[in-house]
């Protein structure tokens, strides 16, 4: 994090002044073999290797609109770097390095060792370190730019799919949106605080990004996305950007066993439409569908066929008999307005 009096937030009030925030909770976490200079000057320094293409993205999460105020700060920490690099992973990118822009209403020792904790435990895991940043006072909410490398001319895109390709999916889906509706039900019912490993939150609080899937699929397709705002909205940008559409079997959507008991059109509809998930979704050829079983057990991850893209515009969801199937609402929309 660069250490600018420019932006130095006021916290003369604070135990904590901004450069021991930084020095004592965000230090020491900026090694890499593509770092040359971490934290502490005025900008990183990286060094990526001959022949790489930099993949770069930033993800922004607002206190009240993306978590909880209440929520556990590991998880925070967790989720808005896992979020960032589910970008990579849908670039086939691997990580070089994280940048971490936070704004603070207080420095709460507690809340930020918590963060720095949940967030660099993901980091250490998908070798992703923390090599600059900024603090500042305010409103709480994190922004986390991801800085990836991936061969040059070999990044998977939104365009690419063809007709007669595959729809491919990894994971199961509908698990956080499940996670959400728990934790509204739990806190209506004047629930304490959340538990962090509670089954039922885990795919809501601590996502995974699937970064080992987005690098093994460079080279067997150019397309793919990841599942931040749904099957069906990430999946229609997909056939925008590649000018096709796409036929899907609702049997063989892959249902989070936390949907398991939830009236089954509620469930499909969670499983399309409700976010978060950051599973892979990605077009495959036809004639090699059999390397997926293969691939799956290798990264031992479940990697299902949902369906085909077409010439035919628009994304149909069909059931056993080719019928499109009607849709339920899943009931909840960061954006809704009625």
């Amino acid at each position: 994090m660069t250490q600018s009096p420019h932006s130095a937030p006021d916290m003369a009030d604070a135990p904590l002044s901004e450069f021991s925030l930084i020095d004592r909770f965000f230090s020491g976490r900026d090694r890499g073999p593509g770092v040359v200079l971490g934290v502490g000057d005025d900008c990183t320094l990286l060094s990526p290797r001959r022949g790489q293409e930099l993949a770069v993205s930033v993800d922004t999460m607002v206190c009240g609109t993306h978590f909880f105020p209440d929520q556990p700060a590991a998880a925070v920490g967790h989720k808005a770097l896992a979020a960032a690099l589910s970008d990579l992973a849908a670039m086939g990118a691997e990580p070089l390095g994280t940048l971490l822009a936070i704004t603070l209403p207080a420095a709460d020792e507690a809340w930020l060792t918590a963060f720095a904790e949940g967030m660099g435990r993901l980091a250490e895991r998908l070798r992703a370190p923390l090599i600059g940043g900024d603090t500042t006072r305010g409103p709480l909410s994190v922004s986390v730019t991801v800085i990836g490398q991936v061969p040059a001319g070999h990044a998977l895109r939104r365009s690419g799919a063809e007709p007669g390709n595959l729809v491919v999916v990894s994971g199961s889906l509908g698990g956080a949106f499940a996670g959400l509706q728990a934790e509204q039900e739990r806190r209506e019912a004047g629930g304490g605080p959340p538990a962090l490993q509670d089954p039922a939150l885990r795919r809501f609080f601590l996502p995974e990004p699937r970064i080992a899937l987005g690098r093994t699929l460079r080279g067997r397709t150019r397309t793919a996305i990841d599942l931040s705002d749904g099957l069906m909205a990430d999946l229609g940008h997909i056939c925008e950007a590649s000018r096709c559409g796409a036929d899907l079997q609702a049997e063989a959507i892959p249902r989070d066993p936390l949907l398991a008991g939830w009236p089954d059109g509620t469930a499909l509809a969670a499983a399309l439409s409700g976010g978060d998930d950051y599973e892979l979704l990605f077009a495959w050829p036809a004639r090699q569908r059999s390397e997926l079983r293969p691939l799956a057990s290798a990264l031992q991850l479940p990697l299902t066929v949902i369906g085909e893209f077409t010439t035919e515009p628009g994304i149909r969801v069909l059931d056993t008999t080719g019928r499109p199937v009607t849709l339920a609402d899943p009931g909840f929309d960061h954006f809704r307005t009625d």
